[in-house]
């Protein structure tokens, strides 16, 4: 048996960059995490907490944020997929449970039309399969033109407004500040690709019919981001998904509650026949 490098914050240089990634745990079937945009990989640290005794776990910082660093690429869907095989093939696996949050359920829906064969199951969190209409994508450009002139310190500010529940703002506000700070280390010119990446993206909509993995979708029930609407569509034309809504949760529903968060995950885990003695009732949450 391959030994491997595991740990936090391990370094693959893949697709000529350097991609920044935790691997935790041990299991033939890795749960490789995708962060949304503008967050990092840390994002997950609650949920590889949960599972790592039981299960391999992977993070990665997506090409350009968290440690990931690139300035220079034009980044798009297509790269960020292309950077997910290119990835999984350097650390030899073969297939693995994708789950995406947002963005990160953008790259896992590019990845699995294209290379569908790599995948053994989709977690799908808070995201949505439709392309920006042109309405949107005309209010990206403008929100990028405000950026190169007064930087993206009001964006910031607003954009994590927009991804709590109303509750976690006046409640959690610990949390709150972490993610303030993770959106906040990303370089101006970093949002604005983000942006172009997000209103440059491929409608995958047409294609949910051709999912045949089992596939899990969760949204929290206040979500402005990726409407609740959005992940009900995805059910209704994903054949056999299983989809679960979390109350009190806006877009980030895995850190705004992640008891109940991290309950669904392992009942869908299960359903794969996954062994997975984990004492739930006795974990410990802190924030």
């Amino acid at each position: 048996m391959e030994t491997r490098e595991k740990g936090y914050d391990l370094v693959v240089n893949v697709n000529n960059f350097n991609l920044s990634y935790n691997d935790v745990g041990e299991g033939n079937i890795p749960i490789i995490f995708l962060h949304g945009f503008p967050f990092d990989k840390s994002m997950w640290q609650i949920q590889i907490d949960f599972l790592r005794a039981t299960q391999r776990l992977i993070a990665c910082d997506i090409r350009g944020f968290g440690n990931s660093s690139d300035e220079n690429s034009a980044l798009s869907m297509d790269l960020f997929a292309e950077d997910l095989i290119a990835f999984m093939d350097k650390l030899a696996i073969d297939k693995a449970i994708i789950c995406g949050l947002s963005m990160g359920g953008f790259i896992a829906f590019n990845a699995q039309k294209r290379f569908p064969d790599r995948f053994a199951a989709m977690i799908l969190c808070d995201t949505q399969c439709i392309a920006d209409t042109e309405g949107v994508k005309e209010n990206r450009l403008k929100v990028i033109d405000e950026i190169a002139l007064k930087g993206a310190a009001d964006f910031n500010e607003e954009f994590i407004t927009k991804v709590f529940h109303k509750d976690s703002l006046t409640n959690k506000k610990g949390l709150v500040s972490k993610l303030r700070s993770v959106v906040f280390a990303n370089s101006q010119h970093i949002i604005c690709q983000g942006l172009l990446a997000l209103a440059g993206r491929s409608e995958t909509c047409s294609t949910l019919h051709d999912i045949q993995v089992p596939t899990l979708i969760i949204c929290g029930r206040e979500d402005e981001i990726t409407p609740l609407q959005e992940s009900e569509f995805m059910h209704e034309n994903i054949k056999g998904s299983t989809f679960r809504i979390i109350e009190q949760a806006g877009h980030v529903s895995n850190l705004e509650e992640p008891w109940e968060f991290n309950k669904i995950l392992l009942e869908f885990l299960g359903t794969l026949n996954q062994e997975l003695p984990v004492n739930i009732s006795g974990y410990q949450w802190s924030f």
